[in-house]
Formats: structure tokens, C-alpha cells, sequence
């Protein structure tokens, strides 16, 4: 069996985006060629035959959709099948406060400085020494500033306007993102006891919380990345990048807590990420998603694939 993303494709994928990201200038024309890819994309083929490209570019194989077994098949399934309007407040990272608020969650939210649909909206001067900006449309496009005396603005204001010339819904067709309006959300910067902010990733399959991803030193070079089952027992296996059992990322005061949140918000989809931050036991939400990494087949090892598949029951709909 092939290793995942062990196509030629995408180890030349990993190699340009190491480049990338350890330059800015290479940064901001690789958002820029981004862009006009997404564009030539979106021309050329259908939902489809897109979803498929980069499943195959990826793995080295077909995903079945006529009757997907491993998860990231029924990733697929469901980006191409299943269509709830819901999705999309819920994956916008502005509206989906005011449904938190509406069901109650208002007191897990950051505070939030400000949201724009403009760089030049943004008063720098005005803004804390520490924060995060966000692309309300998109998917890991953070800013996290510590420090705002260190802040390149020319380069930042590129980047940002970058962001918002472009979308992520082009590539793997994670439709919830395409009709999301274009906008930065300015947030409060949030730091646990380890310097960082460790985050966990609660799994829900068809309403239910099944384990945890929990990350911590993401943005240093001791990053360490584990699956937990809900006793907080670690779990054999990882995904993305290889897991370091040896590392025991300490159960978070407010598991209960995150693990009843999360069972409340997954209610109603077949399969939703719940992200959540601890700062000393106070609980703060973090983002919601659909399709983790396109929902291509990243665990490790492969097998695991078609274990979390069994734990996913698609819907009976199959209409867009």
C-alpha cells in the first residue's frame, strides 16, 4: 500500500512549501500564484473531476464515490452530496459567533477588536501590542503578533490583501467556503501556561465526540501533535504528522466541558471538527470545520483511514 502523499506530486508540494514558508517574498507570490491557479482550476474542471485531481495528486489513487469506504472518500462524498446552508456560517469565522451567541456560547468567545473587508480599514496604531488576525473566509490564514513593534506593515498589508483577493473553496471544492464574504477578523491575542496556546480538536461522527487532537508548540520547533481518546488515554495513531506518544500533552481542565460543547454543536452533521483553546481551565472556542485538510487520506498510519470510515455513517441524501 502507498504511503499517504507519497506521490510524486506531493513531495514536490511539501519541498515548495517549506520554500515558501521560510521566505516572505516567495510568500506573497505563492498566495499570488494561488490565486490565478484557483482561477484556471475553477475554469477547467467541475466539482467532480477537482475533487478527484487532488485526492489523486495527493495519494496516488482514485477515491471511490460510488461507494466510499475509508473516511476521506466520505470526505469527498459529502463535499459533492451533502449541501446545508448551515456550513456556511458556521465555517465563517465572523458569523459563526453570532450563532454561538445565539445558542448560548457567547462567554467561550475571544474578544473581537474588529472585522473588515479592507486592509486600510485597519488602524495599527490603534491595536494592542499583541493579536491575531484571521481570514474570516479561509482556512489556516492566522497572523499572530506578539510583538507590534516587530511588525512589517508593508508586508503585512500585502499579505492581508492577498487573503482577501482569494478564497480556498477553488481547489478541493469545500463549498461551505465559497459563498463566505470576504473579511479579516482582528482578535485578542490568547496564551496558556506554555508560552503558546495549545488547541484541541474534538471529532464528532454523526453528533458524537469521538477523540481529540490535541497540539502543542505549533509555531516553535518542539510542535508535537497526539490523538486522545475521551478518558485522555493516547491513542496509536496521528495524522499529518507523525504522533510522539512519549509527549503527554496534559488533559485540559476543561475536557468535560469541550467534549458536552462539542456533542451540542455537532448535533445535526455527519461529521464536524470542534476546536477549542484552554487558558487555565477558562474555555474559549476556537473554529468549526467540515472537511480537516480537504478530507484527503493524511492519518498515519493508512489504516486508520478505514477505521475512522466505519465510524461515519453518510446520509441517505444524495442531492446537492
Amino acid at each position: 500500500m502507498e504511503k499517504t502523499g507519497s506521490s510524486p506530486f506531493a513531495r514536490l508540494e511539501r519541498t515548495l512549501v517549506g520554500w515558501k514558508n521560510s521566505n516572505s517574498i516567495l510568500f506573497l507570490v505563492w498566495l499570488e500564484g494561488l490565486r490565478l491557479r484557483g482561477a484556471w482550476n475553477l475554469w477547467r474542471y467541475d466539482d467532480r473531476a477537482a475533487i478527484i485531481k487532488l485526492y489523486r495528486d495527493y495519494s496516488g489513487r482514485v477515491p471511490d464515490l460510488a461507494n466510499p469506504v475509508r473516511f476521506s472518500e466520505k470526505m469527498q462524498w459529502l463535499k459533492l452530496h451533502h449541501r446545508d446552508p448551515l456550513q456556511t456560517v458556521l465555517a465563517d469565522k465572523c458569523a459563526v459567533r453570532t450563532y454561538l451567541k445565539e445558542r448560548g456560547y457567547e462567554a467561550l468567545l475571544c474578544r473581537q477588536i474588529a472585522s473588515v473587508s479592507r486592509v486600510e480599514d485597519i488602524d495599527f496604531d490603534a491595536l494592542p501590542e499583541r493579536f491575531v488576525i484571521k481570514a474570516a473566509h479561509g482556512s489556516g490564514w492566522n497572523l499572530i503578533c506578539r510583538d507590534k513593534a516587530l511588525l512589517n506593515r508593508n508586508y503585512v498589508h500585502r499579505m492581508l490583501s492577498s487573503w482577501l483577493r482569494q478564497g480556498i473553496y477553488w481547489n478541493g471544492r469545500e463549498w461551505p467556503y465559497r459563498d463566505i464574504p470576504r473579511r479579516l477578523v482582528i482578535d485578542e491575542y490568547l496564551e496558556d501556561s506554555s508560552g503558546g496556546l495549545r488547541d484541541y480538536k474534538i471529532h464528532c461522527f454523526n453528533g458524537e465526540p469521538r477523540f481529540v487532537q490535541a497540539n502543542s508548540g505549533r509555531l516553535s520547533c518542539g510542535h508535537v501533535q497526539n490523538f486522545y481518546g475521551l478518558d485522555w488515554q493516547v491513542l496509536p495513531f496521528g495524522k499529518d504528522v507523525k504522533p510522539i506518544p512519549e509527549v503527554l500533552i496534559p488533559r485540559p481542565g476543561s475536557l468535560e466541558r469541550m467534549i458536552g460543547t462539542a456533542r451540542d454543536l455537532a448535533s445535526g452533521h455527519p461529521y464536524i471538527r470542534v476546536d477549542f483553546y484552554d487558558v487555565d481551565d477558562r474555555l474559549f472556542f476556537g473554529e468549526l470545520t467540515f472537511y480537516p485538510a480537504s478530507g484527503l487520506p493524511d492519518f498515519i498510519p493508512d489504516e486508520q483511514d478505514f477505521v475512522c470510515g466505519d465510524m461515519l455513517s453518510l446520509p441517505q441524501s444524495r442531492g446537492h
